[in-house]
């Protein structure tokens, strides 16, 4: 059976979603913009609950998403959502007492960086006050109530009674809405049978207190959530397949770029020695960061095995901090031969800082003041506040010394180094042992990216780095976990890692080295490469939308009504009825003509597509009919229909036009400057643009991206030592098949260009070149660059193309990408800065595709030659 996220997902597919209420993201906190996957979670959710033939009650949901993913922002969009659907009352409760503290700040203070709601809460016109209660007898009809506990206090509140605390006859009667934050422990019955004493508890308290809440009426809601759900195992798997509304676990966070890089370092020193490493790693990235006048503070975590050898060890690094020598950092400078350790101790070599000066820095920086401790209950309580404020600017404190209070719901994003501070190895077999597994965890949660930007075009809350990794901010995208280096260990470690969704081996760096004799060559030391600029443009200039989200294909597909018939007993005997499919081609503009009310109403459906709301983005909209007909806004959008029938009825038509709408709707409210790309290109030295470049690879298969050229599984057609051939600036090329493809078609057309060109040389663009497409001023950075340079009399020209190869799958959908390299060759200007003699011409190529575009590529090469 799948899981009912995967059937919310063919769903989906098929265009049968809800779409996110527009009252959600107007009343979430405005800093915290919501990410796809917390979307398509809101949609998931509303979806389920929304269809009476799944929704079973009462409701029982789990979302298993990543730690760092923004459960808690999910938890509020559900209240407003269920607010806005009669409830009133929601009963917040979690394994511990730190984490329900946490909560309430986030939930509760609109002072904290970290609240969740917008300033003023509007649902239906109406204000919508947060209330925390403490019981649900007299609570406000207008308002939300929010009841917070722990597991173990409710079931205490429930079972005996006491004054003013929370008993079962609150929930007699009333639609209760029950928030269970890390879940697992509430399902430890599911694990194994040979329970320990606090599982057992949770066990108790959550068959005899929250199943019956949960049972007293038929419209309450359970919602859980966890970063951390085994579905490999059976038993859990039986539990929660009929209830996984959203699965997005961390190998999704980390491969979206939401996550840290997780990196280890592994040495052979002691442990105050790993320790002082540790320091020293964190210092020159707060250096890092206040080259880019960025305001972060990076801090340390010094994890202990026992709170007994915790304590002990954070008297003695408070104790050595105090009497740290410049001749000590030194000393350990030169015990170990680590690249990044390296990098750090070039840095301080480099910006005149001493061994001396650097020790001083840090007797400062890491004095016992800039120290904290969360060992016992109740030292985690009182500090717990100071704890999920790390990154708060008035926040002392640079080193954190636990031994497992903070695995879980913690929240911390300016961690960037672990220290392991035991070299012992809990696990005798092949099994992981839990010890293990809980690192792995508290990796996992330190993993939570750091977000910072340096322009408004980069993404904030994304990495920015893996194909740049030789740039200095790399190291601020990055969490190092610091232990002994042990082979078996880190082999433990890694099989935890891959089990929690991070295998740190498939990743491989590859580095494109420029030939020396591309280097010494005039063109590379002398030579202009032209590249524009994006510009705002005034809102009275608008005239359509922007030409990716207007000649994008929509493909949207419809049950088809096969099925099939399994005997289970006796011979097998299969019987299949198997309906055909129909793809159906259509634009929008074209159903208007059919009939103009279907995308009418469709459009009716989002209020930010109520024509005085567009005028505000569109100025030079005349009506209603001009968006949804002119193909500079919606006309020309094509949608492609698979469903049973060869010609959609009125009510597909419909619901293709919904699902579609639906997505300019989200594009046009994303909407806040207008720009374009200039006509003007200004040159740049190729030299100080195309450089080495070292990236990271994940390896999806053989042949492809991140392998040689002249890798043995690259297809004997496509495969060639690029080290030998000259015509090619870098000594061999990683990327994509369809790249290779490419290489070995131009390879072709080399003797014919070096006949009329004295220099041809085609570079790869490893995204260290853009440029902005005319109309919206929409970044790209196409693949590849070529050079060709023919002398004159006096003098040179140099004609630089633009080349793209695309996949055959995104050639209609990256179309405004081709478009605007087909408008370059006449549109393009570039612009002289030195003065010189020479010509200069830009062009762009249509898309490299030999299946669909074979006779285009084949015509624009002719032009060179």
């Amino acid at each position: 059976m799948p899981f009912l996220y995967e059937q919310l997902d063919t769903l989906r597919e098929y265009g049968a979603f809800a779409e996110i209420p527009a009252y959600i993201q107007e009343n979430v906190n405005p800093t915290f913009t919501l990410r796809p996957y917390q979307i398509a979670a809101f949609e998931n959710f509303i979806t389920y609950f929304e269809n009476d033939r799944m929704c079973k009650k009462p409701t029982q949901t789990l979302f298993h998403m990543a730690t760092g993913s923004g459960k808690t922002m999910i938890m509020a969009g559900l209240m407003l959502y269920l607010y806005k659907k009669g409830y009133r009352n929601f009963l917040f409760f979690v394994n511990l007492s730190n984490i329900v503290k946490k909560t309430k700040e986030n939930f509760l203070n609109p002072l904290s960086q970290k609240y969740l709601f917008a300033d003023e809460i509007r649902i239906g016109g109406e204000r919508v006050p947060i209330k925390e209660v403490t019981n649900f007898q007299y609570t406000d009809e207008r308002a939300i109530n929010i009841c917070f506990t722990t597991t173990q206090g409710l079931h205490s509140d429930m079972w005996f009674a006491k004054e003013n605390s929370i008993s079962f006859d609150d929930f007699n009667g009333k639609k209760i809405v029950l928030i269970s934050d890390e879940a697992h422990h509430l399902n430890v019955d599911t694990k194994t049978l040979e329970k320990n004493k606090e599982e057992q508890a949770s066990y108790h308290s959550w068959e005899q207190t929250v199943r019956r809440i949960f049972k007293t009426n038929k419209d309450s809601v359970l919602l859980e959530f966890t970063a951390t759900c085994d579905v490999n195992n059976p038993q859990i798997r039986a539990e929660y397949e009929s209830k996984i509304v959203y699965d997005y676990p961390l190998s999704k966070f980390r491969a979206d770029g939401y996550s840290k890089e997780i990196k280890t370092l592994r040495t052979d020193v002691s442990v105050m020695e790993r320790a002082l490493q540790a320091i020293m790693l964190s210092q020159y990235r707060l250096k890092v960061f206040q080259d880019h006048r960025l305001s972060i503070k990076p801090v340390v975590l010094f994890k202990s095995a026992k709170i007994a050898d915790s304590e002990a060890f954070m008297a003695q690094f408070i104790e050595t901090i105090s009497g740290l020598t410049g001749n000590e950092l030194r000393r350990i400078s030169e015990l170990t031969d680590n690249d990044t350790l390296k990098e750090a101790y070039t840095y301080f070599e480099k910006n005149g800082i001493s061994f001396d000066q650097l020790a001083q820095e840090l007797r400062d920086d890491f004095s016992v003041e800039h120290c904290i401790s969360a060992n016992d209950d109740k030292e985690a309580e009182a500090r717990q506040l100071a704890l999920n404020h790390l990154e708060d600017a008035d926040n002392p404190y640079r080193a954190i010394f636990e031994v497992k209070k903070l695995d879980e719901g913690w929240d911390v994003l300016n961690l960037f180094d672990i220290v392991r501070l035991y070299e012992t190895r809990q696990s005798g077999g092949r099994k992981i042992s839990p010890a293990t597994v809980s690192e792995a965890q508290l990796i996992g949660r330190g993993a939570r990216y750091c977000p910072f930007q340096l322009d408004p075009e980069q993404e904030k809350y994304k990495r920015k780095y893996d194909t740049d990794i030789d740039n200095a901010l790399r190291i601020c995208e990055e969490l190092y976990y610091h232990c002994q280096n042990d082979s078996r260990y880190i082999g433990e470690l890694n099989n935890a890692l891959r089990e929690i969704g991070v295998d740190i081996e498939k990743v491989v760096v590859r580095e494109y080295v420029l030939k020396e004799d591309f280097k010494t060559d005039s063109l590379y030391r002398e030579g202009l490469v032209f590249t524009n600029d994006r510009v705002l443009k005034g809102r009275n200039e608008v005239t359509g939308l922007l030409p990716s989200m207007r000649e994008k294909i929509y493909t949207v597909r419809f049950a088809s009504g096969s099925s099939g018939e399994d005997t289970i007993f006796g011979s097998p005997e299969l019987m299949e009825h198997t309906v055909a499919t129909y793809t159906y081609r259509i634009t929008i503009g074209e159903i208007a003509k059919i009939n103009y009310n279907i995308v009418h109403k469709a459009v009716c459906k989002y209020n930010i597509l109520k024509f005085n709301i567009l005028r505000s983005y569109f100025p030079n909209l005349k009506s209603t009919r001009e968006f949804i007909e002119d193909c500079n806004y919606m006309g020309g959008i094509r949608i492609e229909i698979v469903s049973a029938q060869e010609k959609p009825s009125p009510a597909i038509l419909f619901a293709a036009c919904a699902n579609v709408v639906g997505k300019v709707a989200d594009s046009v409210s994303e909407i806040e400057e207008i720009y374009e790309g200039t006509k003007e290109f200004r040159p740049e030295r190729i030299s100080s643009v195309f450089k080495n470049k070292r990236c990271n690879y994940t390896v999806v298969h053989d042949g492809g991206i991140g392998f040689s050229q002249n890798d043995s599984t690259v297809p004997a057609a496509w495969k060639i030592d690029l080290s030998k051939e000259d015509w090619f600036a870098f000594e061999d090329n990683f990327g994509t098949s369809e790249e290779k493809a490419f290489i070995a078609y131009f390879k072709t057309y080399v003797p014919q260009l070096k006949a009329k060109y004295d220099k041809v040389y085609l570079l790869r663009n490893e995204r260290q070149l853009h440029i902005y497409s005319f109309e919206g001023g929409e970044r790209f950075e196409p693949d590849y660059l070529l050079f060709l340079h023919s002398p004159k009399s006096e003098g040179y020209k140099q004609l630089q193309v633009f080349i793209e190869p695309k996949g055959t799958h995104l050639v209609e959908t990256d179309k405004w990408k081709e478009d605007f390299l087909l408008k370059i060759e006449g549109t393009a200007v570039p612009r002289k800065v030195y003065v010189d003699d020479n010509d200069y011409a830009i062009w762009g190529f249509h898309f490299f595709n030999q299946d669909v575009r074979a006779m285009e590529i084949r015509d624009d090469f002719a032009k060179l030659i």
